[in-house]
């Protein structure tokens, strides 16, 4: 199944990522073993009713994970459910290669895609911690490349494009919420998305040539006058290397990956890891209903995470294990550190993980892929937040964190039940993939009988 390289930057683009070519300097990443300093997370199961969940209705997780791979929807999937910091439920499905029939293992590595975007946020809150930004400041008071931004008004009687200043200029706050004004030009056809797609940006060669091109193009609304699924942490990956003096991977396996114990995290896959990389699926079956491979392995033809990224993005270019992602989502449950280490204030978790879009936004109109900003459902930074779960017509715990990536990974953090959920698959989203993301929502909540345990 051949698809033209806008045709994979667009499908790629639903969470975000869009990864560049080519290799730059080494980027270290941390070697597999069975033991590593300061990692003290206790993976042992515990019997779910010790911690209030019922075994017998997990078994509706159970089943409705299995049957997407019985039914052929999925290849394999890594389920991690935690409650209080103790693992209730950790299972594999199905297997991490069709042609192979290789069993799906725990350790397998998965294309985070979008879910990179909290991770991302984080080290960009590790630095306003240092007093590096402010949630005030302008964008362009760290990338004066975007001094003279304008704002698309529509087109005039010429044909041309008509285009203002902005009421003020685009905030930080707004561009760790999608609210700036940036877009990502595949799911819109406005002539600003066109120009997104002309300018090419995901084929530059380093983050700086990404930002020259950005620089040139306007913004589609008035700076926090609307919700666009955009660019922004791709551009916060810039601001994280232009503070801090490091590269982007870099700063995350110094900051996060290695405190945290994330073993295999990083923006590529090394080659003695390579075995544990699960196939990726393309989001339609093929003429008999059948999970077809895609051939680009995730990014665009001539990249498949073999070596580090020029243009590592910040907005989808992660690879992770379960076991990873859960130490960052148990992280963030726990207030900003994990077994004595900390990467967080409990205050900075907090901003990062309260809504912070107005009422006017939540109107339903603004969405991507099954996230819809409505009533009860906001953004915070760089991640979606529930923050009145009735409303939202959800039975999630209010305060809920969460985000979801291209390949259908997706996670959420819920304080006031205390529960963290990671959830690896490794096929294209699309209108016929199975929302496990949705589902596996009503599948724990339902099982979670003495929430005063």
């Amino acid at each position: 199944m051949k698809l033209n390289r806008i045709a994979i930057a667009a499908r790629l683009a639903v969470a975000g990522v869009a990864l560049a070519l080519g290799a730059s300097p080494a980027l270290a990443q941390q070697p597999r073993t069975q033991h590593l300093t300061g990692s003290k997370v206790d993976l042992t199961v515990v019997k779910p009713e010790s911690v209030g969940f019922s075994s017998d209705r997990l078994e509706n997780l159970h089943k409705l994970m299995q049957q997407t791979v019985d039914q052929k929807q999925i290849a394999g999937i890594v389920t991690l459910l935690a409650r209080h910091g103790k693992v209730v439920d950790y299972r594999t499905y199905g297997v991490s290669d069709l042609a192979s029939r290789k069993p799906t293992q725990k350790d397998d590595i998965f294309r985070d895609f979008s879910m990179t975007k909290p991770v991302t946020g984080v080290a960009m809150m590790i630095l306003y911690e240092q007093g590096k930004w402010l949630p005030s400041d302008p964008i362009a008071k760290f990338i004066p490349e975007f001094a003279h931004l304008k704002v698309y008004k529509g087109i005039g009687a010429d044909g041309k494009m008509i285009l203002v200043d902005p009421d003020h200029p685009p905030t930080m706050r707004e561009l760790m919420s999608h609210t700036a004004g940036f877009t990502y030009g595949f799911f819109g056809n406005t002539p600003v998305d066109k120009l997104y797609r002309d300018a090419h940006l995901f084929d530059s060669g380093s983050l700086q040539e990404f930002i020259d091109k950005l620089a040139k193009l306007p913004l589609l609304y008035q700076p926090g006058k609307g919700w666009t699924y955009s660019v922004s942490m791709d551009v916060e990956g810039y601001i994280v290397q232009k503070l801090s003096g490091q590269s982007l991977p870099d700063f995350d396996r110094d900051h996060i990956f290695t405190p945290l114990g994330m073993r295999d995290a990083g923006f590529f896959v090394p080659a003695d890891k390579r075995s544990r990389f699960v196939t990726l699926y393309e989001s339609q079956l093929g003429p008999n209903g059948e999970l077809v491979a895609d051939p680009t392995g995730g990014g665009l033809s001539h990249h498949n995470y073999a070596q580090p990224p020029t243009l590592p993005s910040g907005g989808g270019g992660m690879v992770s294990t379960a076991e990873d992602y859960y130490r960052f989502a148990q992280m963030l449950l726990n207030g900003g550190q994990l077994d004595g280490t900390r990467i967080l204030a409990p205050s900075t978790v907090r901003l990062m993980t309260s809504n912070h879009l107005p009422p006017e936004l939540l109107t339903g109109q603004y969405h991507i892929g099954m996230q819809v900003m409505r009533p009860g459902m906001g953004y915070g930074y760089n991640g979606a937040v529930v923050f009145d779960p009735p409303t939202a017509d959800l039975s999630d715990g209010k305060g809920e964190y969460f985000w979801d990536g291209a390949a259908g990974t997706w996670f959420w953090v819920d304080p006031t039940n205390d529960i963290v959920f990671v959830g690896m698959i490794q096929r294209m989203l699309g209108p016929t993939s199975p929302n496990l993301e949705y589902k596996s929502r009503s599948a724990i909540y339902g099982a979670l009988v003495d929430p005063s345990k």
